[in-house]
């Protein structure tokens, strides 16, 4: 190795330290003027930057460095999530990611399944399809499709709540002043009509929506019995989701082993 690529290699882990302790730090302090202050180098980055992921299973992705927080190309963001997404999703495998958000799962599912799987990422959000869109051409990805709508329990439109936040928009029944309609589908329709394939692997995080897109799932979890990723948003979503996995004959487990069902919103449902 020359000293070049040698000195190279010492500077990008010398970066990648010192912006991850900054992170870290800044984190204990969120809401505090000393926050502020210790995320501002993080902050300076140019927008639109296209920057290597850092570290983890994503190391090495192109990304955009205002896309999402800086954890994502820092490759730290929901780390245990990322250990057993990378368990679950396998070579060959149909991965169905809702909640596509600007693609990080969508970007590790299409690394996971390899040339002989397929990716379909969903995501309604105006802010985030352009960015998902970027990223899978930046990556040269051809093994994900983008369905630009909301998984539901019907098909059709609906109000789009926008949040202050990229990750937080959710779909909503009534409509503020900054809200817009987006498309609605549900995963059987699409599957029962061929559109897709039946998939191997759900990952479900769609602010809220969970238990209307399982509802609208129901014919494809019985038949093709996917292992089902989902994270819950309020106790009264979380219930339901949970009585419906069951009544499906899915066994619900925490994320990590050592979290109860009841006390997580990170869950994990495979078939019986």
């Amino acid at each position: 190795m020359s000293s070049q690529i040698r000195g190279q290699m010492q500077s990008h882990s010398q970066a990648g330290l010192i912006s991850r302790t900054i992170w870290r730090t800044a984190n204990i302090y969120p809401g505090s003027a000393f926050g502020r202050l210790l995320r501002l180098p993080l902050r300076l980055i140019p927008k639109g930057t296209e920057i290597q992921v850092m570290r983890g299973p994503m190391k090495g992705v192109q990304w955009i460095s205002d896309s999402s927080n800086a954890t994502c190309w820092m490759g730290v963001y929901e780390s245990e999530k990322q250990r057993a997404f990378c368990k679950l999703v396998g070579p060959g495998q149909v991965m169905f990611d809702l909640g596509a958000n600007v693609g990080f799962y969508t970007l590790l599912a299409s690394r996971l399944v390899g040339d002989g799987g397929r990716v379909v990422a969903f995501e309604p959000a105006k802010r985030n399809i352009p960015y998902l869109r970027r990223h899978l051409a930046m990556n040269r990805v051809t093994n994900c499709d983008v369905i630009e709508a909301a998984v539901s329990s019907k098909d059709g439109t609906a109000f789009f709540d926008v949040s202050t936040l990229p990750v937080t928009g959710r779909v909503s029944e009534t409509r503020a002043e900054s809200d817009y309609e987006v498309a609605t589908v549900t995963l059987d329709g699409l599957v029962h009509n061929d559109a897709l394939p039946g998939p191997n692997v759900i990952k479900c995080d769609i602010e809220g929506g969970e238990y209307e897109a399982l509802i609208g799932a129901c014919d494809t979890l019985r038949r093709y019995r996917p292992v089902i990723l989902l994270a819950t948003h309020g106790a009264e979503v979380h219930s339901h989701c949970c009585q419906l996995l069951s009544d499906l004959g899915y066994k619900l487990k925490g994320l990590t082993e050592d979290t109860e069902i009841s006390t997580t919103d990170e869950l994990v449902a495979y078939p019986i």
